[in-house]
Order: C-alpha cells, then sequence, then structure tokens
C-alpha cells in the first residue's frame, strides 16, 4: 500500500488542484462574458429596430397637431395621446420633451412616479446618437433611474420658434422588469450548460496535459525507487531529451556519486582488514619475542650468563624498538590520511638536508657493509617545500633502499636542477621490485614479497606518497627484477632574490 501511495505524487494533486481552480475561474469568466455580450447584443438590437421612432414621431405627430400651446405651455394632451399610442406597441417605451440643453420639459411617466427623477438628461449621448443616424449602440441617460443608463432614440426639432429633442426610452422599466427575469432564465440555463460543457472539456484536457506533463516524472520516479531497491546499475535513459533535464542529469550524476562511494567505502573496509590482519602478523612476532626472553629471563635468572643475559636483554631492547617504530608509523600515516597534516611550506636547501641525512644513516649502512653517497654534494639547491615532511620522506626511502640492498651494494642519493624543480633521486642496487608487484606498492597495508624476512606494514612508502600528495607531486619507481630500484620525485626549486 505504501508503493501505491508513492505513485500519486504531491505534486500531481497541486496540479489538479491548480487545474481546477483554472476550470472554474475559466468557466466564471466565461458566463460573465457571454452574459455581458449577450445582453449587449439584445439591447444594441433593440436600438437599431426603435433608431427612427423619434424622427418618426416629430414628422408624423407635430405636423398635425404643435408640442406647445400658444401660450408656450407644453401640449400634454398631445403626449398623453402620443403616449397611448406608443405604448399600445411597447409598454416599455418613455418619451420625453427635451430643450437645447437638455432639460426635461414634459413626459407622462413623470407624473406617475413616486421616485425623484432627473431634472435633465446629458446631451452628449444625443448628439453623438443623432450624428451616428441611429447606427452606433450607444447608451444615454435614464430619467426614471438616475444611476443607470439606457438605449434611446432621439431627433431634433424645431416649431413655432421652439427647438430641442424628442427623447424616446426605447426600454423602460417594465421592459427592463421583463427583461431581466427572462434574462435571468436565460442565464441560468447558460451557466449550467457552460459549466458543464467546460468542466468536461477541460478536465479531458486536464486529464491528457497532467499525464503528459508528469509522464517524465513518474518515469524519474520508478528509476529511483528501483535504485532504492538495491538496482544500483539504472539509470535515466536520454536524460537530455527528457522535460525536466536537470532533474534527470542530477539523478544521474548523484546515482554515479553514491555508486563510487560505495565502491571506496568497499575498498577501504577491504584495506582496514589487511590493516588489522598485518598488524596482528607484525606486532604479534616481536610481542613474542619479547615474552619468550623475559620468560627465559625469568625462569633461568640463576643459571644464565652475564655475557647470555645481555644478549637478552638486546634482543629485548630490539623488539621494543621495532614494536614502539611500527605504532608510530600507524600513528603517523592515519594523520596523514585524516588529513590533519597541513604542510607548512618554507625556503630551505635540500642539499644540506641530504648531507645530514646521509651522515645519520651512514653507520647503519656500514653495518650491512653499504657504499651510502650523496651526488652531486657541491651544488646547493634549495627547494620551497615543508622541510619536516620531505626530511620524514627521505628518512623511509633510504631506510628502505638500505633494508632491501644486499651486502657489498650501494645506495645513492641525487640531486638534479631540471627548469624550476629539484629532482631527488634515491637509487639503491637491491634485487629490485617485481614488475607485477610496482602498481602496488604505494598501497597502504600492502605488503609485496611476502616470502622474504624483511616483512612490514607497507606504511613507509604509503607514508612517502600522502607526504608527496601534499606537495602536489608525485613519486615515481623506475626498477627492475636483479637490478636494483629507484624513486625519484621533484620539488619546485627556490630561487634566492
Amino acid at each position: 500500500m505504501k508503493n501505491e501511495k508513492t505513485l500519486t505524487p504531491k505534486l500531481v494533486k497541486k496540479l489538479w488542484i491548480a487545474f481546477i481552480f483554472l476550470i472554474v475561474l475559466m468557466g466564471a469568466s466565461y458566463i460573465f462574458i457571454t452574459g455581458y455580450l449577450t445582453l449587449n447584443y439584445n439591447e444594441a438590437i433593440t436600438q437599431r429596430i426603435n433608431a427612427n421612432v423619434a424622427e418618426h414621431v416629430i414628422q408624423e405627430k407635430f405636423q398635425n397637431d404643435a408640442p406647445f400651446l400658444e401660450d408656450g405651455s407644453v401640449n400634454k394632451a398631445l403626449f398623453g395621446d402620443l403616449m397611448h399610442d406608443m405604448m399600445a406597441v411597447n409598454r416599455g417605451i418613455e418619451i420625453y420633451l427635451l430643450n437645447n440643453a437638455g432639460d426635461i420639459l414634459y413626459s407622462v411617466v413623470l407624473e406617475h412616479n413616486d421616485n425623484e427623477p432627473m431634472k435633465s438628461v446629458s446631451l452628449e449621448p444625443i448628439n453623438k446618437y443623432i450624428a451616428s443616424k441611429g447606427q452606433e449602440f450607444i447608451l444615454g441617460d435614464d430619467p426614471l433611474n438616475p444611476n443607470e443608463q439606457n438605449i434611446f432614440s432621439a431627433a431634433p426639432f424645431s416649431i413655432d420658434g421652439h427647438e430641442g429633442y424628442i427623447y424616446i426610452i426605447v426600454a423602460g422599466k417594465q421592459l427592463a422588469l421583463i427583461s431581466d427575469n427572462l434574462f435571468g432564465s436565460y442565464f441560468t440555463k447558460l451557466s449550467i450548460g457552460a459549466i458543464f460543457l467546460t468542466m468536461l472539456f477541460s478536465a479531458l484536457i486536464g486529464v491528457l496535459s497532467i499525464w503528459f506533463l508528469t509522464k517524465n516524472l513518474r518515469l524519474i520516479t520508478q528509476t529511483v525507487r528501483k535504485f532504492q531497491e538495491g538496482d544500483l546499475d539504472i539509470r535515466i535513459e536520454n536524460p537530455e531529451e527528457s522535460d525536466i533535464e536537470v532533474v534527470a542529469l542530477s539523478f544521474n550524476k548523484m546515482a554515479d556519486s553514491i555508486v563510487e562511494n560505495m565502491e571506496k567505502i568497499k575498498s577501504v573496509d577491504n584495506l582496514r582488514r589487511e590493516l588489522i590482519a598485518n598488524v596482528s602478523h607484525d606486532l604479534r612476532t616481536p610481542l613474542a619475542v619479547l615474552k619468550g626472553y623475559i620468560e627465559t629471563l625469568q625462569i633461568k635468572k640463576d643459571s644464565l650468563t652475564e655475557h647470555q643475559k645481555d644478549e637478552y636483554l638486546q634482543i629485548t631492547h630490539a623488539n621494543i624498538d621495532k614494536l614502539s617504530d611500527l605504532i608510530n608509523q600507524l600513528f603517523e600515516y592515519s594523520k596523514l590520511e585524516a588529513e590533519q597534516v597541513t604542510p607548512i611550506k618554507e625556503p630551505f636547501s635540500i642539499t644540506e638536508l641530504s648531507h645530514d641525512l646521509i651522515a645519520k644513516f651512514r653507520l647503519l649502512a656500514e653495518q650491512k657493509q653499504l657504499h651510502l653517497e650523496l651526488d652531486n654534494p657541491e651544488e646547493n639547491y634549495m627547494v620551497y617545500a615543508d622541510i619536516g615532511l620531505v626530511e620524514r620522506a627521505l628518512q623511509n626511502l633510504i631506510e628502505n633502499a638500505i633494508k632491501y640492498t644486499e651486502p657489498h651494494g650501494k645506495v645513492t642519493l641525487s640531486l638534479v636542477k631540471m627548469g624550476k624543480q629539484i629532482e631527488i633521486n634515491i637509487t639503491d642496487t637491491g634485487n629490485g621490485i617485481p614488475i607485477n608487484d610496482q602498481p602496488f606498492i604505494f598501497d597502504r597495508y600492502k605488503q609485496v614479497d611476502k616470502t622474504t624476512k624483511k616483512q612490514g606494514l607497507g606504511l613507509g612508502l604509503a607514508i612517502v606518497k600522502k607526504i608527496m600528495d601534499l606537495h602536489d607531486t608525485t613519486i615515481v619507481v623506475l626498477s627492475k627484477p636483479y637490478e636494483g630500484s629507484s624513486f625519484i620525485f621533484k620539488l619546485p626549486a627556490y630561487q634566492l632574490q
């Protein structure tokens, strides 16, 4: 059931809500615009049909009976008969007599009206209507409804020195009431039909649109779910062609990074297992030796000669040094691996440092009957690096060369300037490194040539590699079986100002 729910993401729900809101808004807008235009259309037709009514009144009625009496007053009897005749045809008609200023001189409907009517009407729409000869849809003032406008017919007159306008509202109050009732019924039917059709077609378009818009989203969702369930090789195909290209490309890159990190974690885990095995092996041997000789000293302390006691103590001391060295290497490498060491670079003489290291290891080399020398010792080369870390790297390389070089062999430390860099080369005449093992000698905890008795944790060269990484340089090994080995790296030269 949980998977079923995820098939309807929140985004799709939000799209549906937005679309339903849009449908309602469109339906309401459609109904409003349709009703407004329909009402205007009906009023325009009514006005166009009655366009000549006012002109007809002047030509037909005022020729026989004057609208004004001899004393200048309005001929109310004429307008009463006129109103009676006109209402027989259109009960919503209202006739007004206006002067040149737009003032209402007389109207039959005003005498039977309880509300306060307008005293005058605006002449602007009247003049505009007359100018268009009744062909334009124009609304004018409605005297009985001061806040509203209505359709009308108008014509000017000039009789017996009297000038003004016949102003006829062709859709008066009674017609408006009938029209409102009919229009309300029509509008209701229109609303129901419009809403039904709008929702029907909009829903159909909405389903197709949302399905199309979320097609790529559903594909990405399915791919993510399969990746979550363990299919680490699955990716979104052709992400550049997706409607949401950024999301597709981001997922593929994220999946690649996750798989890569998982592989790194597995590699680190394997190396940790190897470390535990190597630590157990390398620490067990000196500890066993220590335990054996100490127990021998305790058990046979009365029967051992002084020479034997000194020999046992020397062996014990040597194994303690070996344990201390192993522990120090582990501690040093763990700091480098955790990136807790920051190189402090400064200019120093690599030549002087090399002289000091040759002097330091000369006694050890002589004990193994090895020749240890510094090539080209006259030149004083300056480099820009961390002197402590470089000294540690050179020390590990020299110790390694001495360890794996047979008696009467040779170990050489050479310095050569190559452009803006100083090349440091530690070469020995030992048995060399098997070609198959050379790519792995700088791997942490990697043991090479396990048949030899000179085994170790393999951290010496791994420490060197980490130090080179901190100096943004690389170390290269050149070796052939039984022809010796060369370890080469470069440091930036420092130019004295």
